[in-house]
């Protein structure tokens, strides 16, 4: 089973038509600076063998805060808080229950525009665990109160990079939660409102999200105080900017604390 669940993980299938956001690029292993960051999976029933792969991160013993696209609510996902590979579906997974946000829709904008709205989830643990630590959810409006360059740690499991040359570009995907800093940076259109807006220029030190990264938190520089959740980024080379869906707006806090 163990040698089997190894082989799925380096074959797997991104939940992804407009290019929702995947792995950090331009950064480093994570190992434990972030304990409480997470990586999620879900069996493809129509693909046997292949896996959708998102990240997040547990807000509590039996709540992981993630992205609403990642997954399908009428089967089972698990949750894993080991740092990188071998991985085991035995010992090292918790089963959940995903609970996307109700008013998630694809289509209804304003995300890429109108691609993508109130993109967050919780999935809901069948059984407490304790990573060694847990993110913060921000207060109300929080995001409003920061100014631009604000620093932000972004963290996942996406795709590291890719391999370029002689045909289309192999993404390198390691299993390993990584991390890198980025800066929020002006975004004012109809998106502003409800996704924040991460540089993710490596020529100038920053890190960006790619494939497998979705759901992962961004992070208030230095702190555990989640500012939004990956959501989307606007090219398959995951460089430029990547936006993600902010957690400190009313109803968002509302719906992640009905759950």
């Amino acid at each position: 089973m163990r040698k089997n669940f190894i082989i799925l993980l380096v074959t797997f299938i991104l939940l992804a038509m407009a290019v929702p956001a995947g792995a950090v690029t331009n950064g480093e292993p994570d190992g434990n600076r972030h304990p409480y960051v997470g990586v999620a999976i879900q069996f493809d029933l129509e693909h046997p063998g292949f896996v959708t792969v998102c990240s997040g991160a547990a807000i509590s013993p039996t709540r992981f805060l993630t992205a609403a696209h990642c997954f399908d609510p009428s089967r089972e996902v698990f949750v894993s808080f080991k740092s990188g590979p071998p991985l085991s579906l035995a010992t090292d997974f918790t089963r959940g229950t995903f609970h996307p946000d109700p008013s998630w829709c694809l289509g209804c904008g304003p995300g890429l525009p109108r691609y993508d709205t109130h993109d967050v989830a919780v999935i809901a643990l069948d059984n407490a665990v304790n990573p060694g630590g847990f993110a913060a959810l921000p207060s109300e409006g929080f995001v409003n109160t920061l100014p631009m360059g604000t620093p932000v740690d972004i963290v996942g499991y996406g795709v590291q990079g890719f391999v370029r040359g002689g045909g289309k570009p192999e993404q390198v995907f390691l299993f390993t939660r990584y991390y890198a800093p980025s800066k929020l940076i002006a975004s004012n259109n109809v998106q502003s409102a409800e996704f924040i807006k991460l540089t993710a220029n490596p020529a100038q030190g920053k890190g960006g999200t790619c494939f497998g990264d979705s759901g992962g938190p961004d992070l208030l520089g230095g702190t555990n105080t989640i500012l939004a959740v990956n959501s989307y980024v606007t090219n398959g080379n995951c460089a430029g900017v990547t936006y993600s869906n902010r957690v400190d707006l009313p109803d968002v806090l509302a719906f992640i604390r009905s759950i």
